[in-house]
């Protein structure tokens, strides 16, 4: 299958990245990144039983708990292996369809869906503006998408952005290798790296101290399951934007979207705006 608008090697790497880290437990820590994912959206905005798109579901992690909330929803992905790990996932959630392709291939009729979200997904596409518009033309007018993208560090001190500048050059490296060796060097960054400093800022933050400027201190309370399949996120996928606030809002604006809130916190930045009437 031609993939329009997506990136073989980042799709393939998906594959083998939703594989490895099922997310087949309903676990206590999804359900809280669930509800900080979404904050903002607003459920109460929704018709009785309505059709809404998870653009990018992946394991399907976030489409396990929408789906209980809604009529039907339409779980599209590029890559044929992350839909295969998410029907497993999700194989008693008889209200939940599969699209195989890009959010731009898909047969879904325009002007019909009643919200959509895509989290962490439109800054692994080569035409992150061109994806968020399709998936905008989807939805009735004054339907809501929720959106998280991968952040510039634009609120964040200049030495930060150093670091991170470094470690994108590392990225660059690691993500070119075979699958086998991304996943071992991302195992390392994972268990010498994010672990250590997050549970460093886990144990400063129980003396009272602002850890907020501690590097990965986003992860103090996150499980190592959850470090090594983002520390693979993070290093071993090739095609990586990143945007900062207003770059969002821009985007969101540009797509159709109006109405736009974000969510304050972490992890940056994660925002819902409502389709042009």
């Amino acid at each position: 299958m031609s993939h329009e608008n997506a990136d073989a090697a980042t799709v393939e790497g998906f594959g083998q990245e939703w594989s490895t880290f099922d997310y087949a437990e309903d676990t206590e820590e999804l359900r809280r990144a669930f509800a900080n994912y979404f904050a903002v959206f607003p459920w109460h905005e929704l018709p009785p039983a309505p059709v809404g798109i998870d653009v990018g579901c992946g394991t399907g992690r976030w489409a396990r708990y929408v789906a209980p909330r809604v009529g039907r929803l339409l779980c599209v992905d590029a890559s044929a292996d992350a839909l295969a790990v998410a029907k497993r996932n999700l194989r008693d959630r008889p209200n939940v369809e599969w699209v195989h392709g890009t959010i731009e291939q898909s047969s879904i009729p325009e002007d019909s869906l009643d919200f959509a979200y895509s989290l962490g997904v439109l800054h692994h596409i080569p035409d992150t503006e061109g994806a968020l518009r399709a998936a905008v033309r989807k939805l009735k007018p004054g339907a809501p998408m929720l959106v998280y993208l991968y952040y510039a560090l634009d609120n964040r001190p200049l030495a930060f952005r150093a670091l991170w500048r470094a470690s994108d050059v590392v990225r660059r490296t690691i993500s070119r290798l075979p699958f086998p060796l991304r996943l071992g060097a991302s195992e390392a960054i994972a268990r010498t790296v994010y672990w250590p400093l997050a549970r460093g800022a886990a144990a400063a933050e129980k003396l009272g101290l602002d850890v907020s400027g501690v590097p990965l201190s986003h992860y103090r309370d996150k499980s190592l399951y959850i470090m090594r399949t983002d520390a693979l996120d993070r290093f071993g996928t090739r095609l990586e934007k990143r945007y900062s606030r207003a770059d969002v809002e821009r985007l969101l604006r540009a797509a159709g979207l109006d109405r736009i809130e974000f969510h304050e916190g972490e992890p940056y930045w994660c925002a819902v705006g409502r389709r042009v009437r």
